[in-house]
């Protein structure tokens, strides 16, 4: 197979996106020890929380205190979702860096993740936008539902163009576009992709794909083709979205190094390190993380060996 490129830059979504929806609390400590794991396995873009309201996402009420105590690598970005005004308040006062914002390419999405339509939720961003760049605070944006809804069924490209677009002109310097309900299939990816491209510079989107019905890694496959190079992706499996029926887990950031890895590509993260970071979080669930190649790396069944990157 022909390299279709030479690195990958993955960004992290575990300590967000990852533990949003899990049910059992876990500590603050917990958190910090796993973030601090994943810089050390090299990740360089590492979701670190949400100042969302506790009462809604109860899991992301210790943001605070989480990105307070976390010794920040100087090359590693730690940002934050933030849904308002207040939340990008509260962010400023951590010291955050790093935000993101998100809507959806679907009405009925938006209004049971948000409650707000589409257009109402970028009347909500542009001052969160604006302030942010102006306190020199970096924002990306993301798009749910890009590739299905589970109210609206399929969701038209040129309404997910439409949605990136609209991010980009708030300042975004980067979108992820999201299966949010893992849906997608290569040729599908590879339809939005190309509709997105006619507008939209591949380097200014990145893909978030779930792997509900196992068709994850081969969408980023799909992407790859696209010259689509900055894939989110969530350790050990982590993940799924609470006003998404059906959402089982993100990629598995394990599953995601491990291909790209025997692909000749280069991700910067270091296997052995990375099982180490999603192994200090998964006591703390109540439920096994379901990464394959995770699950193979506990089992002693690993079969590979890389050089400089063998899991033992």
């Amino acid at each position: 197979m022909r390299i279709l490129a030479d690195s990958v830059r993955i960004v992290e979504v575990g300590p967000r996106d990852g533990l949003q929806n899990e049910k059992v609390t876990i500590p603050t400590e917990a958190k910090i020890a796993y973030i601090t794991a994943l810089a050390d396995a090299g990740l360089r873009t590492i979701e670190a929380g949400a100042f969302v309201s506790p009462k809604w996402v109860p899991q992301m009420a210790d943001t605070a205190e989480v990105y307070r105590d976390i010794p920040k690598d100087p090359g590693v970005d730690y940002p934050v979702l933030v849904p308002n005004e207040k939340g990008l308040d509260r962010a400023i006062e951590a010291g955050v860096k790093s935000i993101a914002i998100f809507t959806a390419a679907s009405e009925s999405f938006n209004q049971r993740n948000i409650n707000m339509s589409i257009d109402g939720s970028f009347a909500n961003y542009a001052p969160v936008a604006a302030r942010a760049r102006a306190e020199g605070i970096r924002v990306r944006g993301y798009v749910s539902t890009a590739f299905g809804c589970p109210y609206e069924g399929e969701v038209p490209a040129e309404k997910v163009l439409e949605v990136v677009a609209r991010l980009l002109d708030l300042g975004c310097y980067e979108v992820s576009v999201g299966d949010t309900i893992g849906v997608g299939t290569p040729m599908q990816v590879q339809g939005v992709v190309g509709v997105l491209l006619q507008v939209v510079p591949a380097s200014k989107l990145a893909m978030h794909f779930h792997d509900t019905r196992g068709t994850a890694l081969a969408n980023t496959l799909a992407a790859l083709e696209m010259n689509i190079t900055t894939f989110d992706a969530s350790s050990g499996g982590l993940g799924g979205c609470p006003y998404a029926p059906g959402a089982s887990g993100n990629l598995a950031t394990e599953d995601l190094v491990y291909m790209l890895d025997r692909m000749g590509i280069d991700t910067g993260v270091d296997m052995n390190r990375l099982v180490k970071a999603s192994s200090i979080i998964a006591p703390y669930l109540d439920h096994p993380l379901p990464g394959r190649v995770l699950q193979a790396c506990t089992k002693g069944t690993m079969p590979f060996a890389t050089a400089g990157n063998t899991v033992q």
